[in-house]
């Protein structure tokens, strides 16, 4: 049976670390085991901070949707309720991009919220 040498495979693979790693603060770029450290703690943080983007911009868009509704003498919530029973379907995303960018539509989905608001409780 002919021998096997790793040399290359072992090569390729440290190199792919110390590629992934470039760019970080001393030995941390330079040195293979600490590298592997640095990267294997970097893509875990990647992987958890994909799913925490999504709830950090919701919570970004509430609070600037929030804000705007307070503007207008309307709570959050009973903005969302207005908007829900007078069937707008609007997301959170494009409300809070309404609310920074154009106030008098938003203004306008507050007054009919207001307006569905309080039709229901009738």
């Amino acid at each position: 049976m002919p021998r096997v040498k790793y040399s290359v495979a072992s090569r390729r693979r440290r190199k792919k670390v110390l590629k992934l790693t470039k760019g970080y603060w001393g030995a941390k770029s330079k040195l293979y085991r600490i590298a592997h450290e640095a990267m294997m703690k970097s893509l875990a943080y990647a992987y958890r901070d994909r799913r925490a983007k999504k709830r950090d911009f919701r919570s970004l868009w509430i609070t600037r949707i929030g804000i705007a509704t307070k503007n207008q003498g309307l709570s959050y919530s009973k903005f969302m309720r207005g908007l829900k029973v007078a069937g707008v379907a609007i997301d959170r995303k494009i409300l809070a991009e309404l609310a920074v960018n154009e106030p008098a539509a938003f203004n306008n989905l507050v007054n009919l919220s207001k307006e569905n608001l309080n039709s229901s409780f009738k």
